[in-house]
């Protein structure tokens, strides 16, 4: 019996004395310390981490936002007017025979829309057509091919003068030879920039206005080389070959885009000109069956609503097949 009770008893002591050491045992080791001081080392690391990528982040949003606001005040200072409209155009007109020829189209259409249909809301709706939005859209196609001129020429332009630099040539006869032997409107455009030289414009702010008066990517990439150039210094030719490459290979993307593209435009353009053709063959074979849309209430409220659907298709689908590059 004593054997026994001495027996538990050890047990209970040896067991009691186990659980003590498990509890204890990281104070005593020092263990406990060490990963406090580790916590408290790696801790603070962690949120300053954290502090920095917030700042960080923070940071970059207001340089963004700082961006966007000196953008947005250069662009409502620098409106472009109509004189500055004109020449992007390439024409030769003044602000009055454009208003002149803006007053004829006005008249001239809204005249032959009225004298057509006997509405004078029409003949209203030509007055704007005529005055506003025909000369505009002509600007502007005018503006956007010779755009499209410039861009196609331009890289040949850059290529001479990386050949001239590489030949021992200065930049200001390089861009002579431009002037005088490149196409059309890159010629004229560097003839006028030889111009401001000529009258003391650096040539950085030459290209300056060269992206003023061509507002493309391919003048404002020569504009920025150039700025640089002047500043810091460097291989100029080895600049302008690279830009020369780039500006090919984005010409090279958006070819292969427009053709990829195609398939896509023509059946936009076959969709979108299906009802109004459909609807004219009928009206030609049997004009009593479609006169009624726009005879009766019914009719003109549905074909004013299939319009507004109609645009907003044609819309959407050149949304989804114009590419910006």
């Amino acid at each position: 019996m004593n054997t026994s009770m001495l027996a538990v008893a050890l047990l209970v002591m040896l067991a009691v004395g186990g659980v003590v050491y498990a509890l204890l045992y990281p104070t005593l080791s020092g263990e406990k310390r060490a990963e406090k001081r580790r916590k408290e080392f790696a801790g603070p690391s962690a949120i300053r981490g954290i502090d920095r990528e917030a700042q960080a982040r923070n940071k970059r949003g207001q340089i963004a936002q700082s961006l966007k606001e000196i953008e947005n005040r250069e662009s409502a200072r620098n409106k472009i007017s109509l004189e500055q409209r004109i020449g992007q155009a390439g024409l030769t007109w003044t602000p009055k025979k454009y208003y002149g020829i803006s007053a004829g189209l006005a008249v001239g259409l809204g005249l032959l829309l009225w004298i057509a249909s006997g509405n004078w809301i029409l003949g209203i709706a030509g007055l704007f057509i005529g005055g506003f939005g025909m000369p505009a859209w002509f600007l502007k196609r005018s503006k956007n091919r010779r755009l499209k001129k410039f861009g196609i020429e331009f890289p040949n332009a850059l290529d001479v003068i990386v050949r001239g630099i590489k030949a021992g040539l200065p930049i200001n006869d390089c861009l002579r030879i431009i002037a005088s032997e490149a196409q059309e409107p890159v010629k004229t455009e560097f003839r006028l920039l030889i111009e401001a030289q000529a009258l003391g414009l650096p040539l950085a702010e030459a290209t300056t206005k060269l992206f003023e008066r061509m507002p493309c990517a391919e003048a404002n990439f020569f504009g920025i080389v150039i700025a640089i150039q002047q500043k810091t210094g460097g291989n100029l030719s080895e600049t302008l070959g690279n830009l020369s490459r780039v500006l090919r290979e984005r010409r090279k993307m958006r070819d292969k885009i427009a053709a990829v593209s195609m398939e896509a435009k023509a059946s936009a353009a076959i969709i979108g000109s299906l009802p109004p053709v459909v609807a004219f063959l009928i009206w030609v074979t049997t004009p009593k069956y479609i006169e009624v849309l726009w005879l009766s209430q019914a009719g003109k409220f549905a074909l004013v609503a299939s319009g507004l659907w109609m645009l907003i298709g044609v819309l959407v689908m050149r949304k989804m097949i114009n590419f910006d590059i």
